[in-house]
């Protein structure tokens, strides 16, 4: 079958609209331009109901199909950037200094914006499309906005579909996993109150430098020394800020990082003892050590039927043999798990062109993978709302 016609011929709209998208990057809860886009493109293309401000920006339309059909399928997209200043010298870039579209939300964006035009024109379908565009996604709680603000209760789907980018230099290349197949996610905040000093005489000091390396040392042993071998965990400290001055010794520090799970109780385990690990440093040096986590992303299951539809679905467009069963799951995190754990469905990625990695000031997402990804979405809607005979 290939790219579907309508969406081959949008193909120049599309670029216009990603290289739009890309230049103008808005960070999560703030996406005001982007909805506005979004919400003008449906309606302009014909999408029976646009609303907006759910989860804040968020954007939901609904596409009616020809048949009479009660069923409802989901398919969601992400809108917001990055807080990285971008390097990549396209004609395009960011014009927003230090915020990019470095994980190719913009690109997620224009693709449904495709789907959705070919859905409502066509409407070769029995049942409704739920097109969902959510904001904040990187780590700020879009999805879970969404929801609070009864997506689904507002907006019924019986399944729902997702898809990102992944920049594997391979075109066209559709990867699924079943079951767990992204990682959940907490992010935590340690802060040390020691007791300053002049940096010549330490020995006055309750030195929260170098307690809190010590304590950085020490939470690289919750996975090798707590977690048993074959669960998955990633504990990383990202973050570490103290002092001021060459010559003071200071009195707080605070660092920062993740912890990447496949199952809960894993998760529960690695953030006992990290707590235990601060009480235990606060005790020892007398200092107070303050230690906030907060859960950010569910594991997210894929559907075995669903993913097996979706793998229908991409054969259709880029065929069989680009489609691949993922063995592994990956220690990313995204959001749109919090969406399958109220609705059943599927999350894919599929490769394009670029090869630098998400999340990178240089990262590139090919604009010739839109109307695929487009097309994609399309036919697992199409397909699971099939007409009647």
């Amino acid at each position: 079958m290939g790219i579907l016609p309508l969406i081959e011929d949008s193909k120049a709209e599309l670029v216009e609209i990603f290289r739009d998208l890309h230049t103008h990057p808005e960070i999560g809860f703030t996406e005001v331009r982007t909805s506005g886009i979004v919400a003008e493109k449906l309606r302009e293309y014909g999408v029976d109901e646009v609303h907006t401000g759910l989860g804040g920006t968020g954007v939901v339309g609904l596409i009616k199909g020809k048949g009479g059909g009660n069923r409802r399928v989901g398919l969601r997209a992400d809108m917001d950037a990055l807080p990285i200043h971008e390097e990549t010298g396209l004609d395009y870039a960011s014009q927003t200094p230090g915020v990019m579209h470095a994980c190719g939300h913009d690109g997620h964006t224009t693709m449904l914006l495709g789907a959705a035009k070919h859905l409502a024109r066509t409407r070769e379908f029995d049942g409704t499309v739920v097109v969902i565009f959510q904001p904040a996604e990187e780590g700020l709680g879009g999805a879970r906005k969404m929801l609070a603000d009864g997506l689904f209760e507002q907006f019924p789907c019986d399944e729902i579909y997702g898809m990102h980018n992944n920049p594997n230099g391979q075109p066209q290349s559709f990867g699924i996993k079943k079951g767990a197949a992204m990682a959940g996610a907490s992010f935590f905040d340690i802060r040390i109150k020691g007791q300053g000093s002049h940096g010549a005489a330490p020995q006055n000091s309750r030195d929260p430098l170098m307690i809190g390396a010590s304590l950085v040392g020490d939470i690289q042993t919750i996975v090798s020394r707590n977690v048993p071998p074959l669960d998955a965990c990633v504990v990383s400290v990202t973050q570490l800020h103290a002092g001021s001055a060459y010559n003071v010794v200071p009195d707080t520090a605070q660092f920062a990082g993740t912890i990447r799970y496949f199952k809960d109780e894993v998760c529960e385990l690695a953030e006992r003892r990290l707590r235990e690990l601060c009480d235990g440093f606060a005790l020892a040096f007398g200092v107070e050590i303050d230690c906030e986590l907060r859960n950010v992303f569910n594991v997210l299951n894929n559907d075995d039927e669903l993913s097996e539809a979706y793998m229908d679905a991409a054969s259709d467009i880029v065929g069989p043999e680009n489609v691949a069963l993922r063995a592994d799951p990956v220690t990313g995190s995204e959001d749109f798990a919090d969406m399958l754990r109220v609705i059943p469905g599927a999350y894919c990625t599929l490769g394009h062109a670029g090869t630098v990695a998400l999340h990178n000031p240089k990262f590139r997402m090919d604009p010739e993978i839109l109307p695929v990804g487009a097309s994609i979405m399309a036919r697992v809607a199409e397909r699971r709302l099939a007409l009647p005979g």
